[in-house]
């Protein structure tokens, strides 16, 4: 499990050490909260998908709602009951409009539970990979899951 950890921490700093190298030059903003909440998940030992409901939460804007699809590659065993995830949104500009965030993402990933877990998200992409949910965002989970390797997000305008 602790290798588990390892592996996705390297990958992750990988992964923010090469979007920040690439848009060095280009000044990114903090444009609200990405909050994302699902139901059960099932690990397939190499993968698993994850149907989630998502809103944009920016300061001054309506909610913005997106419906999200997670796909994970690599290690991947076990249930989880429910899921939240919450990523600060950065951008090259100071605010979206609504669905500019749909596109997709990818990154690294890591996350363990027993009862109550934690996990972490490294997510690059939207539109021209422009846009970084927080290089690290936060999962809360309920179940018993361990997982580690990478990870894509597609999101797509909800209701």
């Amino acid at each position: 499990m602790r290798r588990s950890f390892i592996f996705a921490g390297l990958a992750a700093a990988s992964l923010v050490a090469s979007s920040v190298s690439g848009s060095a030059q280009q000044r990114m903003a903090r444009v609200g909260v990405l909050e994302c909440r699902g139901g059960a998940s099932v690990g397939f030992i190499v993968g698993s998908v994850t149907h989630l409901g998502c809103v944009l939460r920016a300061d001054g804007l309506p909610d913005d709602r997106y419906v999200a699809t997670i796909r994970k590659v690599g290690l991947d065993i076990g249930i989880t009951q429910e899921t939240a995830l919450a990523w600060g949104v950065f951008a090259p500009v100071d605010r979206l409009g609504p669905g500019d965030l749909s596109g997709n993402y990818a990154g690294a990933q890591g996350s363990a539970s027993v009862g109550v877990g934690l996990g972490g998200n490294v997510l690059v992409g939207g539109s021209n990979n422009s846009i970084a949910l927080q290089p690290l965002s936060v999962q809360g989970q309920v179940g018993l899951n361990i997982a580690a390797g990478l990870e894509s997000l597609e999101l797509r305008p909800g209701r």
